[in-house]
């Protein structure tokens, strides 16, 4: 998810796929001094003074959110370590920059990317590194394992498309509704969400302006978890909701504020400081709660059950200049 503004000059762009580095057949990528590699069950990354290790799956799960985000709101940490921050039009790939530890002891380091130099290498490491009947945008029991030597991609599931509706979910150019015909069956979870739709009787002359769908149902067909998808636009104001299961595979940090209304279930939310990592809060959503998360925050959710997620986003593009100049709050209320 970007916003419309012009990428300054001077970011790097030399990224590359390398050969093979190792016995499990994955192929090695290179993004300026960043090294990327894999093997039957860890990523490893190197840079400059440094190297650190994640699960493989752990990894996946977060690529693939940033992929599919367009590198999003502010902050994308795969873990305590290694993330991403969007400059909507150049990205900046750290080590330990969000890390208290690894910035005292002066072993973070970061490099700044034109965006689509960047999105362009990690999903070619994303593709290479998914095998056969893995889903990292699936709940862990919904698909296959990342582990093992290399065989064969799953491009479908990791070229997926999220939706991204300019007016409304079910109009008429935009976003068609999801039904089994379509190929997308309620979820196990959902087997108790009515299917049926509202009946809209509009007057002649406004069949293109006027629409309403069954969100719930909507929501009940989602074959992906944690993937906020945009389903309604007013303004700058965005509908994005999405279902829940497992855990969110990336810490957040915002860059504005954050509205999560809880639709169904429940989610526990691990609040932290965006710039150390220290825990500030643990919040429990559930059902009919709304909650913020301020712009000087990451977070992390838990949830049992699949549950449905409403995100309310504010996409202006002038928030995060606002916020960083002291002209904005970090908070939409102060008592």
């Amino acid at each position: 998810m970007s916003s419309p503004v012009p990428a300054p000059t001077g970011a790097r762009s030399d990224v590359e796929v390398l050969a093979s580095s190792n016995d499990t057949g994955y192929r090695s990528f290179r993004a300026g001094g960043f090294h990327f590699q894999r093997d039957a069950y860890f990523a490893r990354v190197e840079w400059p003074g440094g190297r650190h290790v994640m699960q493989i799956d752990v990894f996946l799960r977060a690529i693939m959110r940033d992929v599919s985000w367009g590198f999003f709101y502010g902050v994308v940490n795969f873990d305590g370590v290694l993330g991403t921050i969007n400059h909507y039009g150049e990205v900046t790939l750290f080590a330990g920059r969000f890390n208290e530890a690894y910035r005292d002891a002066g072993r973070d380091h970061e490099e700044r990317f034109q965006s689509p130099a960047l999105m362009a290498i990690f999903k070619e490491m994303l593709n290479d590194w998914t095998n056969e009947g893995y889903d990292p945008f699936a709940a862990p029991m919904e698909t296959g394992v990342a582990w093992g030597h290399k065989n064969g991609f799953n491009t479908a599931a990791v070229e997926r498309q999220r939706v991204t509706a300019t007016r409304m979910v079910s109009l008429p150019d935009d976003t068609p509704l999801r039904t089994d015909a379509s190929g997308y069956p309620v979820n196990r979870h959902f087997a108790d969400v009515p299917q049926d739709e509202p009946n809209v009787e509009v007057e002649p002359g406004f069949e293109a302006e006027v629409g309403a769908f069954n969100l719930f149902a909507y929501l009940s067909r989602s074959d992906v978890t944690w993937n906020p998808s945009v389903c309604s636009v007013v303004g700058e104001s965005l509908f994005c909701p999405t279902s829940e299961e497992f855990v969110l595979p990336i810490e957040h940090g915002n860059d504005r504020v954050e509205w999560f209304l809880q639709l169904s279930d429940e989610i526990t939310w691990d609040v932290k400081d965006k710039e150390t990592g220290k825990p500030r809060a643990r919040v429990i959503a559930r059902a009919g709660d709304m909650c913020c998360m301020p712009a000087d925050i990451r977070h992390q959710g838990y949830s049992t059950k699949r549950s449905m997620l409403l995100v309310w986003e504010n996409a202006s593009a002038t928030i995060p200049d606002l916020i960083a100049r002291g002209e904005a709050p970090v908070v939409p209320v102060k008592f």
